[in-house]
């Protein structure tokens, strides 16, 4: 079991958490999605996170040609600022249910980085800081788009159950 940490002030970013291989994939967006919110399900389960080994969030970069017609997964971001672009963002992003870490993070809305209708899109940099106030966490739980949050990788640390660092 692991526990993220702030790596500015240590806060405990979430409880015990089992690791999963990999990021679950999305088979339906629609399915499961909450009447109410417009919200997908969680893309991990509670309990779970899993390393995203792919780039993530902004900055955006131009795609080649080659990569123009690479279909959807259900993971894309809502961006309003369109054009033929791709994540040159974090690798190695720790994501988790956002149930299990948002009662510990605290909005941080500034400019876009919380547009969508329904809730923020994820898709212009961190959101959600700690108590400390390092901005160190991405959701995008927008009505049109995913529902999963993300840790960066180089603001988080993780710990294993026994306390040792280390974990992802």
């Amino acid at each position: 079991m692991t526990v993220f940490h702030c790596a500015g002030c240590g806060a405990a970013l979430t409880g015990d958490l089992l690791a999963l291989p990999f990021v679950p994939e999305v088979d339906d967006p629609d399915r499961g999605r909450d009447p109410d919110t417009g919200r997908a399900r969680s893309t991990v389960p509670c309990g779970y996170y899993a390393i995203d080994p792919d780039p993530w969030g902004a900055p955006w970069v131009p795609v080649g040609e080659s990569r123009r017609d690479v279909g959807g997964t259900g993971r894309e971001l809502l961006r309003t600022d369109t054009g033929i672009t791709e994540s040159a963002g974090r690798r190695n992003s720790v994501v988790v249910h956002p149930d299990d870490v948002l009662p510990r993070l605290e909005p941080f809305t500034l400019g876009a980085n919380w547009r969508g209708c329904c809730g923020p899109t994820g898709a212009h940099g961190p959101n959600l800081a700690c108590v400390c106030g390092s901005r160190l966490a991405a959701w995008a739980a927008d009505c049109l788009g995913p529902n999963e949050l993300h840790l960066d990788p180089v603001r988080v640390h993780a710990r294993d159950q026994g306390g040792q660092a280390g974990g992802r």
